[in-house]
């Protein structure tokens, strides 16, 4: 089957049809460094990290470029706030950010330019732009003419003239238009600069996005993604400063997730949501929520819910996707039997058959990941069934491998929290103390010893075949 996904341009779910066979170049917008990273940056990495995952997995080669921008007027009121230069706040951010991307297991970037990398770049494109009718510079400043770019507001859906008379711009008699939009910025006292044919100054926020597509993917790329909340202006912006340079079309395929929203504190239901921010001061950062939660916990949440939904923060879907993370951790244990024939092993190779279809049935329709972690959850209980029945040997070890692989697919690592190791020896003393008071039917005492080992993250198992221990997923004290 054909991988399909919606195209925000179009307005539709479509064949996947790269610009080269088996290559698929792909540019996400990326954050602006001026503070901590929140769970809403981490989101929409994870989104594109997922459909990357699975684009490799299914045989192409994916040319991932996401860029920072690290110059910028709210980087430049921050670090003159701190009393700090702007370009080592914003590098410091940077790689706070991508260690944090790794600690989500989100695969590094092909390439990670920097706006002040790529200024000649702009400076170039802004001069096409300019020698091709498409801006104009005005006392050092260079701006856009969007009324050059007939197709303007075919991604947003937005008319030019309603945009106009519907939207607020602020005054500036240089502007030909209100709605026409800065390239470059000259240059203001205290701000960092670089020299132009315009005089000093530096980019616009659109127009290095424009410049890095150019650079490191070329002239068309087959996807273009970010949130939903670039759309309009600056992916708008994007397609005319891209386009109106190279008359071609830009990217194939708009792909936009949608926004996190953290529940509010009064109503405590899904009811009291709103965008999750920096400006409204609503947001939990990657370090508050990994201090907290193992990374596959938040993956969990961006995969139960389809990646142009909006997705819903609180501590009890966190708390939710814990227990789900233990659910397919615990499938990965051992075998207790070894049965390798009979109706139970049957079953138990055509649920990961059955599995496997599902998946990839479910991710190459739009990347509907909901539907494709619910295949891993039949998989899972499957996996449970069989080993209730004794199945074991290959068999077993067959499906668990299917459900390792699938959730790999995804990004999901399924690693057993490390703890204190030089512990074990002493949780494996508490537990045969514990059995043998269960055999002098002394409960209570027996409960006392789970009820503290469940307190230090050590979570018991009574099985059949004696008692299993794991460390819990939900961080501690760690």
């Amino acid at each position: 089957m054909t991988i399909q996904l919606y195209n925000t341009l179009t307005r539709r779910v479509e064949p996947l049809e790269t610009l080269e066979p088996g290559v698929v170049r792909m540019y996400v917008c990326g954050v602006t460094v001026y503070d901590h990273a929140h769970i809403g940056h981490a989101m929409s990495a994870l989104v594109f990290d997922i459909l990357r995952r699975y684009l490799e997995w299914r045989g192409y080669r994916v040319i991932h470029v996401v860029n920072f921008t690290d110059v910028d007027d709210k980087i430049i009121e921050r670090a003159n706030a701190r009393g700090q230069n702007s370009f080592d706040l914003a590098e410091s951010l940077i790689q706070e950010f991508l260690d944090q991307l790794a600690a989500f297991n989100i695969l590094p970037a092909t390439f990670y330019p920097r706006a002040t990398q790529s200024i000649p770049d702009m400076i170039e494109l802004i001069q096409g732009l300019i020698d091709r009718g498409h801006a104009y510079p005005a006392d050092g400043d260079v701006y856009y003419r969007v009324r050059s770019f007939p197709s303007y507001g075919k991604l947003s859906g937005r008319n030019l003239e309603d945009t106009l008379s519907g939207t607020r711009f602020e005054p500036d008699p240089r502007k030909e238009s209100p709605a026409d939009f800065a390239l470059w910025k000259s240059a203001r006292a205290g701000e960092p600069s670089w020299p132009s044919p315009w005089g000093p100054g530096r980019p616009g926020w659109h127009i290095e996005c424009s410049a890095m597509n150019l650079k490191y993917l070329g002239e068309q790329i087959d996807i273009h993604g970010g949130g939903n909340d670039l759309i309009f202006p600056h992916h708008e912006n994007e397609i005319a400063q891209s386009e109106g340079l190279t008359g071609k079309p830009f990217a194939r395929y708009w792909v936009h997730n949608g926004m996190l929203q953290l529940v509010s504190p009064q109503t405590g239901t899904g009811t009291g949501t709103e965008k999750m921010s920096k400006s409204l001061g609503n947001l939990v950062t990657i370090s508050d929520f990994l201090r907290q939660y193992p990374a596959d916990v938040f993956r969990l949440m961006v995969l139960n819910s389809h990646y142009r939904s909006p997705l819903t923060y609180h501590e009890e879907i966190a708390a939710e996707n814990v227990r789900k993370l233990e659910r397919l951790q615990r499938a990965l244990l051992p075998a207790t039997g070894e049965m390798v024939v009979g109706d139970a092993v049957v079953d138990l190779i055509e649920a990961a058959s059955t599995a496997r279809e599902a998946f990839v049935q479910a991710m190459d329709h739009d990347f509907n990941t909901a539907s494709a972690l619910a295949a891993l959850f039949d998989l899972v209980r499957a996996i449970n069934t069989a080993r209730d029945a004794e199945v074991g040997g290959v068999p077993f070890q067959e499906a668990q491998a299917t459900l390792q692989e699938l959730a790999g697919v995804v990004g999901l690592r399924l690693q057993e929290p490390q703890r204190n190791q030089e512990a074990a020896p002493f949780v494996d003393l508490l537990l045969e103390v514990r059995t043998a008071l269960r055999g002098a039917r002394q409960f209570e005492l027996a409960d006392t010893i789970r009820e503290r080992l469940d307190a230090l993250g050590v979570v018991l198992e009574d099985t059949p075949q004696g008692t299993r221990w794991r460390w819990s997923y939900q961080s501690s004290d760690e």
